[in-house]
Formats: C-alpha cells, sequence, structure tokens
C-alpha cells in the first residue's frame, strides 16, 4: 500500500480520538468549569452536529481545489479546533473549539477516502479506504483509551494538547507523502451536487444511516448493559471497550477486502451477520465470558460495514463522489444520534438495558432491506416507476 494512505491514517487517528475521548474526560471538564455531566455531554452533542453540518459545506467549498490541498486546510481547521479546546478559558469556548474541530471531520474522511481510492488499481479501492479508516478503528483501541488515561493523569487540556500534536503529524504526512491531483480532477460543484439526482445514491446513504444506527442504539449503552446486566465492575469497561476496538479494527480490514472481492454480497453478508449478533447479545449480555465475546464480534460486525458502504457510494457517485462521499460520513453520524435516541427510548419505557440491542437488531435489518431493494435496482429488477428515479 502507498506511504500516502499512511499519512491519511495517522490524520483519521487524531479525529477518531477527539471525537470519542470526551466521552472518558467528561466528569474533569464538569468540574473545572462547574457544570453538570449532561451539560458536559453536550460537547459530544455539538461534536456531531459540527460533522453534519461541515460534511457537505466544507467539501462544497473545496470542490474546485485540488484535493491534497483540501486535505491539507482541513486538517489545519482540525488543529485550530484542538489548539482552542485546549487552552479554552469558558465551557462555551470549549464548546467553539470542538465544533471548529468537528468540521473538518466529515469532510477529511470524504475527500480522504476519494484520494485512498485513487492510489491503488480498481480492485483494491476499498481495502484502500479500509486502511486509511484503521485509524478511526485503532482510535478506539489506542487513542480513547490513553486519552484518556493521559487527561484523568495530567489534566483534561493534556489530552487535547496530544491531540493538537497528532494533527500536527497528520498535516505533514499529508504534505509530504499524498501525491498532488490537479485542480482540473475535481468535477466541481454543480456535478457534484448533480449526483444527488440519483436515487442510488439516497439508497446507498440510507444503508449507512440505518446500519450504524443499528450500531449505535447498541454501543451507546454499553456500559450499563455490562455493569447491570452482565456483572462486571464499572472499571472493567475500559477493557471491554479495547476489546470491541480491537472487534473494530479486524472487522474493518475484513470488510474492506470482502467489498473488493464482491460489493454488494459483501454487504448482504455483514448487515445480516450484525442484525444477529445483536440478537444473540440479548441473551449473552447476561453473562461476563459470553457478553465478552459477543461484544469483540459486535465490534467486527459493526465496522466491516464501514469501507463497503463508503465504496457504494463512490461508485454511486462516479465522477463527482466527494461531496457524496463525504455526505455519507454524516449519514454515519445521523444514524449514531437516531440510534443512540431509540435505544434510548426503550431503556426510558422500563424494558431494561438488553432492549437497544433489539432496536439495533432492527435497524440494521432495515439497512439490509435497502441494500437488497439497491442490488435489485443494479439488475434491473425493479419495476419501471422506480428505476425512472434513479436517473
Amino acid at each position: 500500500m502507498p506511504a500516502a494512505l499512511l499519512a491519511l491514517a495517522i490524520g483519521a487517528f487524531g479525529i477518531g480520538t477527539t471525537e470519542f475521548v470526551i466521552m472518558g474526560l467528561l466528569p474533569e471538564v464538569a468540574t473545572d468549569f462547574g457544570v453538570s455531566i449532561p451539560s458536559a455531554g453536550l460537547l459530544i452533542s455539538g461534536y456531531a452536529l459540527g460533522v453534519v453540518v461541515g460534511a457537505p459545506l466544507l467539501t462544497a467549498i473545496g470542490s474546485r481545489v485540488s484535493r491534497k490541498t483540501v486535505l491539507i486546510a482541513l486538517m489545519g481547521v482540525f488543529i485550530a479546533g484542538n489548539l482552542v479546546s485546549a487552552v479554552a478559558p469558558s465551557y462555551g469556548v470549549l464548546m467553539t473549539g470542538r465544533i471548529v474541530a468537528a468540521l473538518s471531520h466529515g469532510a477529511f474522511f470524504g475527500v480522504g477516502s476519494v484520494v485512498a481510492a485513487s492510489l491503488v488499481p480498481k480492485a483494491k479501492q476499498a481495502s484502500a479506504i479500509a486502511l486509511m479508516f484503521t485509524g478511526l478503528t485503532v482510535a478506539n483501541v489506542l487513542g480513547v483509551p490513553g486519552g484518556t488515561a493521559l487527561g484523568q493523569q495530567f489534566g483534561w487540556r493534556s489530552t487535547f494538547w496530544a491531540v493538537t500534536a497528532l494533527g500536527v503529524i497528520g498535516l505533514l504526512g499529508i504534505v509530504f507523502l499524498v501525491p498532488r491531483q490537479n485542480t482540473a480532477e475535481g468535477p466541481g460543484l454543480r456535478s457534484e451536487l448533480a449526483v444527488f439526482k440519483s436515487l442510488q445514491v439516497w439508497l446507498a446513504l440510507a444503508m449507512t444511516a440505518l446500519g450504524f444506527a443499528g450500531v449505535f442504539a447498541s454501543f451507546t449503552y454499553i456500559a450499563p448493559m455490562m455493569t447491570e446486566v452482565a456483572g462486571f465492575s464499572a472499571g472493567a469497561v475500559t477493557w471491554l471497550l479495547v476489546l470491541f476496538g480491537g472487534g473494530l479494527v479486524v472487522g474493518n480490514l475484513l470488510g474492506g477486502r470482502a467489498a473488493d472481492r464482491s460489493l454488494m454480497p459483501s454487504l448482504y453478508l455483514i448487515l445480516t451477520l450484525l442484525a444477529a449478533v445483536l440478537v444473540v447479545f440479548v441473551f449473552t449480555a447476561h453473562a461476563k465470558l459470553p457478553s465478552a465475546v459477543t461484544i469483540a464480534l459486535f465490534g467486527a460486525a459493526g465496522f466491516a460495514t464501514v469501507a463497503p458502504l463508503q465504496k457504494r457510494v463512490m461508485d454511486k457517485a462516479r465522477g463527482a463522489p466527494a461531496l457524496a462521499s463525504a455526505a455519507n460520513i454524516a449519514a454515519f453520524n445521523l444514524g449514531n444520534a437516531a440510534g443512540a435516541y431509540l435505544g434510548g427510548l426503550t431503556i426510558e419505557h422500563g424494558l431494561g438495558y438488553t432492549a437497544p440491542n433489539w432496536v439495533g437488531a432492527a435497524l440494521a435489518v432495515a439497512g439490509l432491506l435497502v441494500a437488497v431493494l439497491s442490488g435489485l435496482l443494479d439488475r434491473g429488477r425493479v419495476p419501471a416507476l422506480v428505476l425512472e428515479g434513479s436517473h
């Protein structure tokens, strides 16, 4: 694989770390600024909102600029946001820093996916995308636990200083390792927007939103599920998350390889496995060893979808993939928010901490049905009325 993919993966590692590490530092942040834990939790929501807004906006703004230049600018935004967070004198300024950093998130993965795919032959494009996203998955295994431990030991600001340094390393890697692509290679904003006339692009985005809603319906409530149902101590949750993260890394790489061989059949299989694992989790969550094994399988099945879903959007937006690719990152985050909300409703209604797994399974099945419809459309097995909407 080209060295440029390493630079993209380093950037992805920094972005993934800053997105999730705040979850482990909420008590320290809340204490420092004198706010409640729920108020500190809004720093997570603010970041997600920044991703959804920034993904299509910054990609559109950079549509006539070379993709390498766009990536450099996005890493600059990421560094600036984390630097603001590190020195924030108030909760409001910290929120601002979080949102600024988040603006770069979706566009980086969207444009980065296109660049990663362009670095290798077509038969290896999904694997190249998966390798870039490995930075995000490794962030869950090493970056988040390490950043949390650093922040707890030396203060939460030290974590943001470390992430800022990661951003600088990623920036330098892009400057020196990513080949320059001519501005002319970009199709322009009008062409980028035109791909949203395609029904297949919207179906691909729906697959992403539903599939990841299924993941986050369960994952959001993994801590209370493990402590209140499986019987683990609170301290064991960190190690369970590392186990989940290990599954993410393996699943991400296997999903990329499978998609290179056969994209849509891989999506059918992976979404089916995700739904099945979540159904099994309802029952294995009641014992320590089975729940730990299921968590690793859950991570693998959940992130095996990432590269195939990203590749599907890019394929259906061929000729102008950058904006659609960034929109897919926004769809991932919309799915995260929707899944967390729907899973939470089951707990609020007294159905117990394992109930979100049923919700996650149902959402994964919904994503599978959309994938099947999209596959039928590929083969011309959908009524003409629907086919007309795909052009």
